[in-house]
């Protein structure tokens, strides 16, 4: 057998032959690429709820962690050593009396709010109706008529696609649409809120798991690159997560109060809204202020939601311009062109998740791009400067 594979022919085969069995694999792959697309799907709608436990630890292990610091603190060594398990547990704890607190107050007044929102739709409609009536019949310059007539079902079916698109992938349309009824959606909620509290309890460990993990594969040098950008990653994602959070709960209350001044029936669920969409660069809040004068020119009507449009604008721009950028204190130096392009395809890839996580990874991107041409830029001034540092030889001249 050795002599076999000592055959010059035999060793110059063996690449073609390993080429060939290659070539066979990936067409049987491509053949069966549904069958492949099957599995995964399976195996991904197994793992689901996993993966949004760990989502949801990976949220709640800023406020663990800053609760187990404190009590480290403590001079009980009984809860020094399980300050985590302890940890875990007054989260839970807080957590519970937040959400009991919003179920008895915020949820009632927001379903009072979309009680009278649906009770008064019929003339909200109407409303709308005559005012695209009246634009229809508008006298307007000829490269403004292209633009009529307009139709309220093209407007409905527009926001219905817009929509749509935006929960395209999302969390709440997968928990709720895609795990088979509502009894199998509440199971896998169950089941992810359970493992978010075990990896939530595991999370130490789970670090410095995957720290030795990538020191068994990688080298020194590569564990070392690996480490410093998962680790500006994850400092990405906290800031992002804190400073979206902070600044949804000002601009959401801001709102409120300033829509209540304007005795809007709906400023509690609109300035929630507003807090919630923030979480959106750029498009979110002017999305939701948008919405918040819409609701107001059929509420209140054109005049009261003019005049408070200039109040909501410049309170976002306020929020954009002064309040995030302090805030986010430099962590995000990304021009508006990049954030805007960053939302796009986030958005188109990822739905509503993808918009939350582009910005910190692309913040990560144009950091390893700068550090890349930072290097090449040093590299470059080295060998300009060994090379004036030679002597002129004037014999290795051609002419």
């Amino acid at each position: 057998m050795n002599r076999f594979f000592q055959s010059r022919f035999i060793r110059q085969m063996i690449p073609y032959f390993v080429l060939a069995v290659a070539v066979i694999i990936a067409f049987h792959i491509v053949s069966e690429i549904s069958v492949l697309f099957g599995f995964v799907s399976r195996v991904w709608g197994i793992v689901i709820p996993f993966f949004y436990g760990l989502i949801l630890a990976y949220i709640f292990n800023m406020p663990c962690s800053a609760i187990q610091r404190l009590l480290k603190r403590t001079p009980y060594k009984v809860i020094v050593k399980r300050s985590r398990p302890f940890a875990v547990l007054i989260l839970m704890i807080i957590v519970v009396t937040l959400i009991t607190l919003v179920l008895n107050w915020v949820i009632p007044a927001i379903t009072r709010s979309i009680t009278q929102f649906i009770t008064e739709f019929d003339s909200y409609q109407l409303q709308l109706q005559d005012l695209i009536y009246r634009f229809n019949n508008l006298n307007l310059p000829e490269f403004l008529q292209p633009i009529q007539p307009i139709y309220l079902d093209d407007i409905f079916d527009m926001i219905l696609e817009f929509a749509g698109g935006l929960v395209d992938g999302d969390l709440v349309a997968t928990v709720f649409a895609g795990f088979g009824g509502v009894a199998g959606g509440i199971f896998r909620t169950f089941l992810a809120i359970v493992s978010a509290i075990y990896f939530l309890i595991e999370m130490e460990r789970l670090h410095a798991f995957s720290v030795r993990l990538v020191g068994a594969i990688f080298s020194e040098k590569n564990k070392a690159a690996i480490l410093k950008y998962c680790g500006k990653l994850n400092f990405n994602f906290r800031q992002y997560i804190y400073v979206q959070t902070i600044d949804g709960l000002i601009l959401g209350t801001l709102m409120t109060i300033l829509l209540l001044i304007f005795q809007s029936p709906y400023a509690l669920i609109l300035g929630v809204m507003l807090g919630i969409v923030n979480y959106i660069p750029y498009f979110g809040s002017i999305f939701g202020t948008i919405i918040a004068a819409v609701v107001m020119a059929f509420t209140q009507g054109l005049g009261t939601a003019a005049f408070a449009s200039v109040f909501m604008f410049g309170l976002q721009q306020l929020d954009g311009n002064f309040i995030q950028p302090k805030l986010m204190g430099g962590s995000f130096s990304l021009s508006p062109l990049l954030v805007i392009i960053s939302v796009t395809v986030g958005g188109a890839y990822g739905g509503m998740l993808g918009m939350l996580v582009a910005i910190p990874i692309v913040a990560l991107l144009k950091d390893i791009l700068d550090s890349y041409i930072e290097y090449r830029e040093n590299l470059k001034l080295e060998k300009a400067a060994i090379t004036e540092d030679e002597p002129y030889d004037d014999s290795a001249t051609w002419l």
